[in-house]
This record gives C-alpha cells, structure tokens and sequence, in this order.
C-alpha cells in the first residue's frame, strides 16, 4: 500500500499546530489586585469612619485552567481603592472598625476562545454596621470589560485583561455609590 504525500505530511501539520497553539496560549495567571484598582471615579464624600474589608467567592488560578478572581487579590485591590479615595477615613481587620463591607463575587462569565475577550461579572456589596451588625446598604453591582488583540495577542492575557478591567469597573461603581451614602 502506497502512501501519499499528504498523508505523511499530517502528522508534521498537526504538530506544528499544537507546538502554535501552546505558544500562543501560555499559562494562565490570576488578574493582578494592581491592575483591579480603579484608575480614577468620584466619590461624592470622604466618610470620617473605619471600615473593614471581607471578599468572599473568588477562584484560585490554575496554570492549566483560565485566569481567575482571588480573594486575597480582590480585597487588595478593594483596600488600596478605599486609602486612595479615602471613601473611609481607615481600612481595618477584622470587627475593630464602624462599618464592615462584604463583597461577594456571585457571577462571572468568562469566553473560552475569540479575538475579543468581554468578561461579565457580578458582585454583591454590604456594608453593615459593626458594633449591632445593622445591614446600612446592599446592592448587586453588574460590570464588564472587552480586551482585544490589540491589548494582547496570547489569549489567556487577554482574559486575565478582561477579568481585571471588570473587577475596576465594579469596583468604581461599588466605592462611588458608597461615597454617596450618609453614614
């Protein structure tokens, strides 16, 4: 039996397509809390009072899997929003502070593959009080982020772009709506 040249030449091609596809590809990292601090909004007042920071709800980024939301990197991100906006006059641990903010992270709905990566997501926010544990406000907060090849080629930055510019888009709305209540 004869074989043709194509035929030889198929398992070469598909190599060479799997050697592009993990060069292009990468590993995955998780979204950076530099990165998820929102550059600039506006906060309507700067509140004289403590407040403490819990996230809850994140994923851990496996290398083999696609970038992710952490919480550690969440909260840091959270954190240095409020020092810089100085939305509350002091970022505390634990119950120590006036008011307590938990964010959740609910939904995030990432692409697997595309030139434009939109990442949707959506985080829960409540603040309570922390000496009566009085809810002072609570709304689910929707935002997302397109990254494209011109932000970066290798898809799994890409992603990693998408997931930080959402978590800085909800961060924004999250802080200014914050800033606008009387405490």
């Amino acid at each position: 039996m004869k074989t043709t040249p194509q035929l030889r030449r198929s398992p070469i091609l598909a190599g060479c397509f799997i050697g592009l596809l993990l060069t292009l590809g990468g590993c995955a990292t998780p979204a950076s809390h530099e990165a998820m601090v929102p550059v600039s909004f506006q906060v309507a007042k700067q509140h004289p009072k403590s407040i403490a920071v819990v996230v809850a709800g994140g994923t851990e980024t496996s290398a083999a899997g696609k970038s992710q939301i952490g919480d550690g990197e969440l909260k840091q991100a959270l954190v240095k929003a409020i020092e810089q906006t100085k939305t509350f006059s002091q970022v505390v641990e634990g119950k120590s502070g006036d008011y307590i903010l938990n964010v959740n992270i609910f939904n995030v709905v990432q692409p697997s593959f595309g030139f434009s990566f939109t990442v949707q997501m959506e985080m829960g926010w409540t603040l309570t009080r922390a000496d009566t544990g009085a809810t002072v406000w609570q709304e689910s907060i929707k935002s997302e982020h397109t990254a494209t090849t011109s932000d970066a080629f290798a898809g799994v930055t890409r992603l990693k772009l998408a997931n930080e510019g959402a978590v800085r888009n909800n961060v924004a709305q999250g802080l200014t709506k914050l800033s606008a209540l009387s405490l």
